[in-house]
């Protein structure tokens, strides 16, 4: 394995962006985890893709979507129904971001 190109520190802080609270043994996981993925990635440009047309999936594929129909849809209650927390008709979620940055 060459030098490392993500640090331990770059994997806390992309866990408190996700805000996950990661254990010291998840961190050097992830951390593994990530590096071997880098350098999977060095393999990959390794590839002689000349004449390659590019694609965004290895096969063809076509939209099979339903027709944009206007339809009833749940009552309030029955929506909510399994809602932790709700205050009137509406889910209740934590704040996540402070009205300062925003």
């Amino acid at each position: 394995m060459g030098s490392q190109r993500i640090s331990e520190e770059q994997v806390r802080h992309i866990g408190m962006l996700s805000r996950l609270k990661l254990s010291d043994e998840e961190v050097a996981r992830f951390t593994r985890d990530l590096e071997a993925i880098l350098e999977y990635m060095d393999d990959l440009r390794q590839v002689n893709v000349e004449g390659v047309e590019p694609t965004a999936h290895a096969v063809e594929l076509h939209d099979a979507f339903r027709a944009d129909e206007v339809q009833p849809s749940l009552p309030p209650d029955e929506a909510l129904a399994n809602a932790p927390q709700r205050e009137g008709t509406m889910f209740k979620v934590p704040k996540v971001l402070d009205q300062d940055s925003a």
